[in-house]
């Protein structure tokens, strides 16, 4: 199950990495994430039916904390696929101007899961620098920690959402994968 969701995430990410750079070879570049977010609120406003301002406004808060969850735990367990990981030469001995420009690209780039989060940056610090074992797993560990913190988070913000949905918003999300 969990496999059939990497991959499934993996692949909608291609698919909106492979558009997005359709747009800027085009000349319609400036992806704006704020701008994506908001289309995607409407959208579900109007699947879900809302017509009551208080109510959508009450759903909106908690779509966007589940939404915001969400990414945090992408962020963490995808980091290293889709984060923008250092070039070669960045972790290199070459000139430090050449390696603050590749690590600066590389953190602008941050992928469609925002920027990588401190414990998977020091993982891969710790991968590029060749660090010893007892380091790695210390990183690991940290990893792994806040793995969980995040899946914890997720959980609290679908249950959140959960509670001021009816059945038929309920099945809304849980067909656009905001919840379980």
């Amino acid at each position: 199950m969990k496999l059939n969701q990497m991959l499934a995430i993996a692949g909608l990410t291609t698919l909106m990495l492979a558009s997005s750079s359709s747009l800027m070879a085009q000349g319609r570049g400036g992806f704006d994430p704020a701008q994506m977010r908001q289309r995607m609120m409407d959208r579900l406003k109007e699947q879900m039916d809302v017509k009551d301002d208080a109510e959508w406004k009450l759903i909106e808060e908690r779509l966007g904390k589940v939404m915001d969850a969400r990414r945090d735990v992408l962020a963490t367990e995808m980091g290293g696929m889709f984060g923008g990981g250092r070039s070669r030469s960045s972790s290199s001995s070459d000139s430090s101007s050449t390696s603050s420009t590749d690590q600066s690209s590389s953190r602008r780039r941050g992928g469609f899961f925002g920027e990588p989060s401190p414990e998977v940056e020091a993982l891969r610090k710790a991968v590029d620098d060749k660090a010893g074992k007892d380091e790695i797993q210390a990183k690991l560990t940290a990893l792994r920690k806040a793995n969980k913190e995040k899946q914890k988070a997720l959980e609290k913000a679908q249950s959140d959402l959960k509670a001021v949905l009816d059945a038929r918003q309920e099945a809304v999300a849980v067909l656009n994968g905001l919840l379980k």
